[in-house]
């Protein structure tokens, strides 16, 4: 099970999760999220951290410009759409050499065969709950609907995770769940993630390493 910890945008509590080893972290450039980098991502820290950590930058319909100078100034791996971007706009991303995350937000009455049209654009999907703002509502959806997801492309999985529903994954089980993305359940304040929260949420999603044998 992958980790992203998406939101982050101080260096120093950047750099305290980033001990932690999550797979993915995501920083936000949707200036209408409280949790958007404005001018306080810092570059140097960013291009950083370890290679093993993939850097995800988040977008909400935003310009292929701004994004591509974004990717380009931080060292992003992947770029995530969490906004109204079609088909086109996947693929044109891709064919300049973007790795995508496209985002939906899913509820009953989600559309699952109109990701027939995405999947060739994307590297993964990921299903988030719908509400007031793009991202970063804080609430869960309703899980059981990704059993009608026809399971070819593997997802991210967001909308309210926290310490107190990671049990309710396995009801996901035998689906190509790849990773969760955590954001305003571990945080402090916006932006501001709760390392001790992350330490024990990576602790208890990360299958234990087989001890060594001397």
């Amino acid at each position: 099970m992958k980790i992203k910890v998406c939101g982050l945008r101080d260096a120093e509590n950047l750099k305290e999760i980033a001990a932690l080893g999550p797979d993915f972290v995501g920083f936000i450039f949707y200036d209408q999220s409280p949790r958007f980098v404005g001018d306080d991502l810092n570059e140097e820290v960013v291009k950083a951290l370890p290679r093993s950590i993939r850097k995800v930058g988040v977008f909400v319909n935003a310009s292929p410009d701004y994004i591509l100078r974004s990717v380009k100034k931080y060292d992003f791996q992947y770029v995530q759409l969490h906004g109204n971007e079609n088909p086109e706009y996947c693929r044109s991303l891709r064919n300049r050499g973007l790795s995508l995350i496209k985002a939906f937000r899913v509820d009953e009455s989600f559309n699952f065969s109109m990701l027939n049209n995405y999947k060739a654009h994307c590297d993964f999907f990921l299903f988030d709950a719908k509400g007031d703002q793009p991202g970063g509502n804080g609430v869960t959806f309703d899980w059981s609907i990704l059993k009608r997801y026809d399971n070819e492309k593997p997802f991210f999985i967001s909308g309210g995770i926290g310490l107190d529903n990671l049990d309710q994954l396995a009801a996901l089980k035998g689906l190509k769940l790849y990773g969760v993305d955590v954001n305003s359940q571990v945080e402090i304040s916006p932006g501001i993630k709760d390392v001790a929260k992350v330490k024990e949420l990576i602790a208890r999603l990360r299958p234990i390493e087989e001890e060594e044998t001397v």
